[in-house]
């Protein structure tokens, strides 16, 4: 699938300037809507995303997130149904020595699934269990994050 999944960690970092990773996750995303790829993502990852946006950036950078990504012809929402759902708690349980989230594992599930080999990603997870990360990952931290405006790259977003 000519297709590209985004993780929340990717999502946050995009969205949030003061992120270490901003510049080389928006660069990722970029460069993959330039090269006529799709952004693939999951409710799931959607849920997480705008909980992590409104407790650290604040209901204006939330909404703003929604509006660039609410109907776009540029990202592809998949939904974690029953038989998803139980092919991720099988990964779950089968990944004992790996702290993984569920949330991983239902986007793995996902990935796997629709033949998806690629994540923009800040979490290592999608490595160790052999998906090819952009960018090159780097350890998350629970961090306070500044509020600052979410950058909105008008030109690729219809």
């Amino acid at each position: 699938m000519n297709a590209v999944f985004v993780d929340t960690g990717g999502w946050m970092a995009c969205a949030d300037r003061s992120d270490p990773a901003h510049l080389a996750c928006t660069a990722a995303r970029d460069a993959t809507l330039e090269a006529g790829r799709i952004l693939i993502t999951t409710d799931f990852v959607v849920d997480e995303t705008l909980t992590l946006l409104r407790f650290r950036l604040g209901p204006a950078a939330t909404s703003a997130w929604w509006q660039q990504i609410d109907g776009s012809a540029r990202l592809r929402w998949e939904r974690v149904d029953n038989d998803r759902f139980e092919r991720a708690r099988n990964l779950f349980f089968q990944y004992r020595d790996k702290d993984l989230s569920f949330t991983d594992c239902t986007s793995f599930a996902i990935m796997r699934e629709l033949r998806v080999t690629t994540v923009i990603t800040t979490d290592d997870h999608f490595r160790q269990v052999g998906f090819d990360v952009l960018p090159a990952v780097r350890r998350q931290t629970n961090r306070k994050a500044a509020a600052l405006p979410i950058e909105l790259p008008s030109s690729i977003w219809p």
